[in-house]
């Protein structure tokens, strides 16, 4: 069955960084395009970075451009966000999502953002 399963969140501080790491299984991940998500207290889940399914094409909200990259290591079956110049409004659930036309999510981990 498909497997996702994220790691490296964590408490850093305003300006830190952390790397996400999302290891996918029961699919065949060069197939698939991937995103990462997060869902603060009280607001909707809301998309954060794209790639494509070769790695070749990426996107980003708008809050997070400069900031975060999102890369993936299909030999690895793993897709990460590296994310950096942290500030408390990234303070959230990520979550990392299979796409296509049925949506897989994995269990989130937390990102907390404060001094």
């Amino acid at each position: 069955q498909v497997q996702l399963v994220e790691s490296g969140g964590g408490l850093v501080q305003p300006g830190g960084s952390l790397r996400l790491s999302c290891v996918a299984s029961g699919f065949t991940f060069t197939n698939y395009a991937m995103s990462w998500y997060r869902q603060a207290p009280g607001k909707e889940r809301e998309m954060v970075a794209y790639i494509s399914a070769a790695g070749g094409r990426t996107n980003y909200a708008d809050s997070v451009k400069g900031r975060f990259t999102i890369s993936r290591d299909n030999a690895k079956n793993t897709v990460y966000l590296q994310m950096n110049s942290l500030k408390p409004e990234d303070t959230a659930v990520y979550y990392c999502r299979r796409n296509g036309n049925i949506a897989y999510w994995g269990q989130g981990t937390q990102v907390t953002v404060s001094s």
